[in-house]
């Protein structure tokens, strides 16, 4: 008669549709000894069970740490972002709001560095925030559909920081018919913000800033 083989595939779903083997078979389960994954030795069928079973654990407790991490992260920028949104409302004086964003915004976020610029406002007075004749900077936020975060984005904007960053965040200002602004976070960390990273957060803060700032349109 010819030998039968098995695959271990094979083996493991029989083992896996016959939970009773090794009840019916318990001496062959206590013999059996199995490599140890870190050593020159051999390791019961239960022991290496139980190291399996305490590797899966770590790896538990470092997903719930980092779930934990999170949580604590999302509070915080939920919590600066209230503060944001009560001092751009207790602004009577819309003049103010410009400076009054930049200035929130620095106390809310305190790692990151925060600039604007604004066009086409008729009623904006103050200069430092101004740039209507800059077509180019015009035509990039016009094509942002989203914030772009990265190391680069509009290059010309990282020179209104206080000190050249190593990514940057940019978020088009726009009404429902227009563009008329661009608010720049600047980081000194290269992984702060990066290409993949998601933008729900940075969109709902465009568009807080600019349903603020839009008192200046008329």
């Amino acid at each position: 008669m010819s030998e039968t083989t098995f695959e271990p595939d094979e083996i493991a779903v029989f083992l896996k549709n016959n939970p009773s083997f090794f009840e019916d078979h318990a001496q062959l389960f206590a013999s059996l000894s199995i490599p140890h994954p870190y050593a020159d030795r051999t390791l019961s069928l239960g022991a290496r069970q139980v190291m399996t079973l305490r590797k899966r654990s770590k790896a538990l407790e470092w997903k719930l740490a980092e779930l934990m991490h999170n949580a604590d992260s999302n509070a915080s920028i939920s919590q600066s972002m209230t503060l944001w949104c009560s001092q751009m409302l207790a602004e009577k004086n819309s003049q103010k709001l410009p400076e009054r964003t930049i200035d929130s915004l620095k106390q809310a976020f305190e790692q990151l560095d925060v600039s604007l610029r604004l066009w086409n406002l008729p009623m904006l007075r103050a200069k430092k925030f101004k740039l209507d004749d800059d077509t180019g900077l015009q035509a990039y936020t016009d094509s942002l559909e989203k914030p772009y975060c990265g190391p680069e984005g509009y290059l010309p904007a990282h020179e209104w920081l206080e000190e050249k960053p190593a990514s940057v965040a940019l978020v088009p200002l726009r009404t429902e018919d227009r563009t008329f602004g661009l608010l720049v976070f600047g980081s000194c960390h290269e992984e702060h913000f990066t290409p993949d990273m998601g933008t729900v957060f940075l969109e709902n803060l465009g568009r807080l800033a600019s349903a603020g700032l839009s008192r200046l349109i008329k």
